[in-house]
């Protein structure tokens, strides 16, 4: 089972983000005989691969991250996370969902592929990072950053994120919601708890803005993306001491929003709202990504019907979830689908894939590589 063995020996690689720790020698080992390319890209202390076969369109590519989260306690896994261990059908170590079982299915896919079909039309791409579970500033943005100045574009992309549910194949990411952050700082004047009329309480002050601010009803959403959302992650105020009313409170808060609404217009209306309220305040934003969403077309029905082909499933759509790269794929991509293993393990101690869903999701990828290059369905 090639594709159990090369998800074992990634695994075996403590590849802690932003760390590579080999992984992409590794598969550019296994790629450059096949005619690809390989292009490293190193930015600060994380390194990228870009590695193409072909020069012509349509180019698809394959994208993805080497490296994983932490452990956690280690006394809590039930084997060393970097020692690949199977057990009842399923391999357990840290990335095997998330994502080294994709990585190795992407490989032993394309090796299958090129070998059926060494004339191919069109290009085939992967797109390689050890910075997405970290801070995510030095990774697949910066490629796609290179990519760009040199206009050099990709038709269709894959990310194999961890999508499944239940069963592997029965769900697509066809889009994610954008991430926009606040901190917001609202001023009052500090003094004594028992003169309140010599001081301006901010946390009363702001109180009136934050429920409206909760209440309010952003968008609809569409036929896609659920109505976007508004809420506070972290909220601090005080010196500590009880007689003392606070100067300041300071609020974090995050928008989780769809392409029904745009960055611009969720500002005005938060600004709007504090405005409204006449509070003295400071507010920084931070865009963490864009939504993105790729309708039916090309590459859903490619990616769909090498599902239905391989496991009998007829996949659904979803744009449910956090974000991932595929936010900044999509500035050179006009369609980005994520697909990958079952998540329920992502992340968690004695993360695991099944064995079987190894072998299936490289073919599923396989199946799409002949529906968009060979078959053009």
């Amino acid at each position: 089972m090639p594709t159990l063995e090369l998800a074992k020996q990634l695994i075996t690689r403590p590849s802690l983000t932003p760390l590579d720790e080999g992984c992409l020698t590794l598969i550019g080992a296994r790629l450059e005989p096949l005619g690809f390319k390989l292009e490293t890209l190193r930015y600060d202390n994380v390194d990228n691969l870009w590695a193409r076969r072909g020069s012509s369109g349509p180019l698809v590519c394959f994208a993805g991250h080497t490296d994983v989260v932490p452990t956690g306690p280690l006394d809590q896994w039930h084997s060393d996370p970097f020692t690949p261990t199977i057990r009842d059908g399923m391999l357990y170590g840290r990335g095997a969902a998330d994502m080294k079982g994709s990585l190795a299915a992407f490989v032993t896919s394309i090796e299958a592929f090129v070998t059926a079909h060494p004339d191919h039309a069109g290009s085939i791409a992967l797109l390689l990072t050890s910075d997405e579970e970290g801070i995510a500033v030095n990774g697949t943005v910066r490629v796609v950053e290179a990519l760009q100045i040199r206009d050099e574009k990709m038709d269709y992309c894959i990310v194999g994120e961890p999508t499944s549910s239940t069963k592997t194949g029965d769900t697509i990411k066809n889009g994610r919601r954008g991430s926009l952050s606040g901190k917001l700082i609202v001023k009052g004047v500090q003094g004594h708890i028992a003169y309140p009329h010599l001081a301006r309480n901010p946390i009363h002050l702001a109180a009136p803005a934050i429920a409206e601010l909760a209440a309010m009803v952003w968008d609809n959403g569409n036929t896609y993306f659920p109505a976007t959302t508004w809420q506070i992650s972290n909220m601090h105020s005080g010196t500590g001491a009880t007689n003392v009313i606070p100067g300041t409170v300071e609020i974090d808060f995050n928008f989780r929003f769809s392409t029904a609404s745009t960055v611009d217009e969720l500002k005005a209306k938060t600004h709007a709202i504090l405005d409204k309220h006449e509070l003295s305040y400071d507010l920084d934003w931070s865009l963490s990504g864009k939504p993105y969403l790729t309708p039916r077309g090309d590459l859903v029905d490619a990616v769909g019907a090498a599902i239905k082909e391989v496991t009998g499933i007829e996949t659904e759509l979803s744009t449910s979830g956090g974000t991932s790269d595929g936010r900044f794929i999509a500035d050179i991509c006009p369609q980005v689908i994520e697909f990958g293993p079952i998540n329920a393990t992502i992340h968690k101690l004695n993360e695991c894939v099944s064995v079987t869903d190894l072998d299936v999701l490289s073919k599923i990828y396989c199946r799409t590589l002949v529906n968009l290059l060979v078959n053009k369905i």
